[in-house]
């Protein structure tokens, strides 16, 4: 594992049902932030709205980060996430040999690569609070990223949807743990600036995949709207939105009010 002064506990486990419950676990027994836990393979590995997330041993990159964020505003908390993302991001390219911005995140939680016009997922993330607002916050945010997986060994059903870093690097080997160092090294700066107040809201606003695209917004009751993404509001983190028809009115969305985001032509 990986010696730095962000990490205050860090675990590598060979299986785990959840590296998320294992960090929200230290977290409630008193650990200090940042923890990370690091797994070969999840037995119950779960993503937004409780999906499963599933990968083969030793094909993904999957942790959890815990966070005990006294120092930033509760409204702001989203920011973790999405340092989490930038961070991964940008190591995945470095390490994979992809020119930058190859990697775009795909509101709210996914990071994906765009392929024939279409954007395949090459990794999730979720987020998880407790005690916003409350002198003690805590805060989970895992990822699971498709590193070294084969396209010829993607599930079927799911071939279409997916891809990994290595089919994105021309069927390449990764190496796990040097976009895992890579990664950390990222994070450390962009805690480090959150922690002063500083949040690289140019650099979020440019890996976002919907700028400027039409979008279908997917209810909790299956309900459906068609949508203009305008791009992202760098305060609350909410899906900036106007009419599909032409009208100027924008709206804010934020993540908890769908069920799903796509993108229009890929419905």
């Amino acid at each position: 594992m990986i010696a730095t002064p962000l990490i205050a506990r860090q675990e590598r486990f060979a299986v785990v049902a959840s590296t998320n419950d294992v960090v929200r676990a230290w977290l409630d027994e008193g650990a200090p932030e940042v923890c990370l836990a690091v797994a070969d393979e999840q037995s119950a590995g779960r993503g937004r709205e409780g999906r499963r997330w599933m990968a083969p041993a030793g094909r993904a990159l999957l942790l959890s980060l815990g966070f005990r964020p006294t120092w930033l505003e509760p409204d702001r908390a989203w920011r973790l996430a999405a340092v989490v993302s930038l961070a991964m991001a940008g190591a995945a390219e470095e390490v994979a040999g992809l020119p930058s911005g190859t990697i775009r995140l795909k509101w709210p939680n996914d990071l994906v690569v765009e392929r024939d016009g279409t954007a395949r997922k090459v990794a999730g993330v979720l987020g998880e609070t407790v005690g916003l607002g409350t002198a003690d916050p805590r805060v989970v945010v895992g990822i699971g990223v498709n590193v070294d997986w084969p396209a010829a060994e993607f599930p079927e059903g799911l071939a279409d949807a997916m891809t990994s870093l290595r089919e994105a690097a021309g069927e390449t080997p990764i190496d796990r743990e040097r976009v895992l160092t890579a990664f950390v090294a990222r994070l450390e700066r962009g805690i480090e600036s959150l922690r002063t107040g500083s949040f690289d809201a140019a650099a979020w606003q440019a890996r976002q995949l919907t700028n400027g695209r039409r979008v279908r917004l997917v209810g909790h009751d299956e309900s459906t709207e068609i949508v203009r993404a305008i791009g992202i509001d760098p305060s609350s983190g909410a899906l900036i939105v106007a009419g599909d028809d032409g009208s100027a009115t924008e709206r804010r969305v934020l993540t908890g009010e769908i069920l799903h985001l796509r993108l229009d032509e890929e419905v």
